[in-house]
């Protein structure tokens, strides 16, 4: 079923489901095209003067008729694209989609006004609310399909980043960029992205240095990224480096970070898992007869983590294989 029949469907449905309700009236109006206006409306909402339109709209608004002023709003900015209260105007449009819970459509018309008018007064604002919606939507809610049909989230995954990399574009040094940087890289964890995460998080690390708070979020946020992705499948002794490297960054830099004792037991935990993959390595390849690669292996034991409880058995299997292939201990 393609998407003009199932459109075709839902309003066959909403008609029959609600025939007691009656459909405004469908006006045309020179040079704007056709709008619905409610019974007893009829269009006291327009006006021919843009100072006008926008107090319309903002009358409206403060009225909580966010339709007539979503209406009002917009009719300002298409009527009077360059005036001064264009940008205002815009805002309007936003914030009554938001109202309305349209939450993606308002999220696009704030883009359009840090787009058109990136020296609006409420340009900050702006970006707070476009941070806001896209929280919103990591945190489950679901986007519309033209509005009102719910959408699965995981057929959602490429809105929900984009969101936060324009916010990051939008003000790249802001204080929502930073946040909004952070949250990218939750977004891509969220779908199990995790080399994207970790480039997202390493970002944060990297542009918002100067904040430590930020930063250092930034990057124990990578390592445990990394520890996800290493984990995922079978165990990648490469990603577990990568791992313990950023946790070692991580404890360097920032040495009075509450989490500096937590980034240890992971560092600890992850060289704990590397040993017994080179355990169970080596005793795969002793198991075969290959003798020489075992040694590597049970060697790479103690060096991962000489502490670890396989360490006691490799130095065992490292004795036996070296009688067996007349290879001298060192002396005591």
């Amino acid at each position: 079923m393609n998407r003009q029949t199932v459109r075709w469907v839902l309003i066959a449905v909403g008609v029959l489901a609600f025939p007691h309700v009656s459909p405004a009236p469908l006006i045309y109006h020179q040079g704007e095209g056709w709008s619905y206006e409610k019974p007893g409306e009829s269009g006291a909402w327009r006006k021919t003067r843009a100072k006008d339109q926008l107090e319309a709209a903002q009358e409206a608004f403060d009225k909580k008729d966010y339709g007539v002023a979503l209406k009002a709003a917009r009719r300002t900015v298409q009527q009077w694209p360059l005036s001064d209260y264009a940008p205002e105007a815009q805002f309007l449009v936003g914030r009554s989609l938001e109202e309305q819970k349209q939450d993606e459509p308002a999220f696009k018309e704030y883009q359009k006004l840090v787009e058109k008018f990136p020296k609006c007064s409420k340009y900050q604002e702006v970006l707070q609310r476009q941070f806001e919606i896209a929280n919103r939507y990591l945190n489950g809610q679901w986007f519309k399909l033209w509005g009102y049909v719910p959408v699965f989230p995981f057929l959602t995954r490429d809105r929900v980043v984009k969101m936060y990399g324009e916010l990051v574009k939008n003000g790249p040094y802001s204080d929502v960029a930073a946040e909004a940087q952070l949250k990218l890289g939750a977004a891509h964890e969220k779908y199990s992205e995790f080399s994207d995460a970790v480039k997202a998080y390493e970002k944060a690390a990297d542009r918002y240095v100067d904040r430590k708070t930020v930063a250092a979020d930034a990057l124990f946020k990578a390592g445990l990224a990394y520890q996800k992705q290493a984990q995922t499948a079978e165990y990648d002794q490469g990603i577990a480096t990568k791992a313990i490297s950023a946790f070692t960054d991580f404890m360097a830099l920032y040495p009075n970070e509450p989490r500096v004792p937590e980034a240890q037991k992971i560092i600890d935990s992850l060289k704990t898992e590397q040993s017994r993959g080179a355990f169970e390595i080596a005793k795969f390849y002793e198991k075969r007869k290959q003798w020489s690669g075992a040694l590597v292996y049970y060697n790479e034991v103690l060096i991962k983590d000489p502490n670890s409880t396989y360490a006691a058995e490799a130095k065992q299997h490292i004795e036996t294989l070296k009688a067996r292939l007349g290879v001298e201990s060192p002396q005591k």
